[in-house]
């Protein structure tokens, strides 16, 4: 069983068709017996990403109240959740000293070596954000970027 870490880029593949969707459809079958991991401030970039969409003219209001409400679910029990807590702040802000990310973006990497440092074999970080992907093999981790071509 191999343990993915989803940053919200990747998240919202699984709510809204664009490229990558199909693979990301195919890491959270459970078929595939793989388990997904989120920080818990995937939530608010997630309603904020699903949001914009709407207000862009992409998504239905009610449309996107299922979105969220569908998201909501998933997060009570289809995701194991990384809470953000002191460790990760910290780590986050030590992130931002070694690489150009944003805020958010070292959050969520932080949440993943809080995960992976209490797992036996690391978790793959799963983005569509390059300078992330790359941040995250400086860490030392398998990446995946399912919106790539194959």
């Amino acid at each position: 069983m191999s343990v993915y870490y989803l940053d919200t880029s990747v998240l919202v593949k699984l709510y809204i068709r664009e490229p990558g969707t199909e693979q990301m459809i195919g890491l959270a079958s459970t078929g595939q017996g793989h388990s997904l991991a989120v920080l818990s401030l995937a939530r608010v970039e997630f309603r904020s990403a699903i949001r914009q969409r709407q207000r862009a003219g992409d998504v239905s209001h009610e449309a996107t109240d299922g979105l969220i409400r569908m998201m909501e679910n998933h997060f009570q029990g289809m995701f194991l959740v990384q809470l953000v807590n002191e460790e990760v702040i910290e780590q986050a802000a030590a992130l931002l000293d070694l690489y150009p990310l944003r805020a958010y973006d070292a959050a969520q990497l932080a949440g993943c070596l809080a995960l992976g440092s209490r797992m036996i074999e690391r978790p793959s970080f799963v983005s569509s954000d390059q300078r992330l992907l790359r941040a995250a093999e400086g860490e030392g981790f398998p990446t995946l970027d399912p919106g790539a071509e194959l």
